[in-house]
């Protein structure tokens, strides 16, 4: 693996870049804010840089911006967003997703993003995002479940 001491920010940014923009865009469903986002973690990246390794680095990330994603949930700054600018359904059409996974809450997106998308396993994910283990496998059952009985739903209606 290599180590991220040798990489320069620019190479960290190239590398997981798109990553973590995807994650910011499929939690917030907002082009600006997911955008404002990754600049947020990128710039707390270089407080904390260097890293242990690239994976490190990359988990690392992760969880910046997923913590960040929360903040934005929080934030006066969504309330005050036009009806318009939530692309989330749209955006999960467009990217080649199901338009049904933009329907489920944002930490459940997030679990089903990062274990059938990004390949991470149930342990590495509660690192990520601060839960028990225990926790997100019960979360990803379930968004599953709502996931299948969406894609019922969107069936019988046409």
């Amino acid at each position: 693996m290599e180590e991220v001491k040798t990489l320069s920010a620019d190479d960290i940014v190239e590398a997981y870049g798109d990553l973590i923009f995807r994650i910011a865009l499929q939690h917030t469903g907002n082009v600006q804010e997911a955008e404002d986002i990754t600049q947020e973690a990128f710039m707390a990246m270089l407080k904390k840089m260097p890293f242990e390794s690239a994976e490190h680095a990359k988990r690392w990330l992760i969880r910046v911006t997923v913590n960040k994603c929360k903040d934005y949930y929080k934030s006066a700054r969504r309330k005050n967003l036009p009806l318009d600018e939530n692309i989330n359904a749209t955006y999960f059409q467009q990217a080649g997703g199901l338009e049904e996974l933009g329907k489920l809450e944002p930490l459940d997106r997030n679990i089903i993003y990062l274990f059938y998308y990004e390949g991470y396993s149930a342990k590495e994910i509660a690192k990520m995002i601060g839960k028990t283990r225990n926790a997100v496998n019960i979360r990803l059952s379930r968004a599953r479940d709502a996931l299948r009985d969406l894609l019922d739903e969107g069936g019988k209606n046409e």
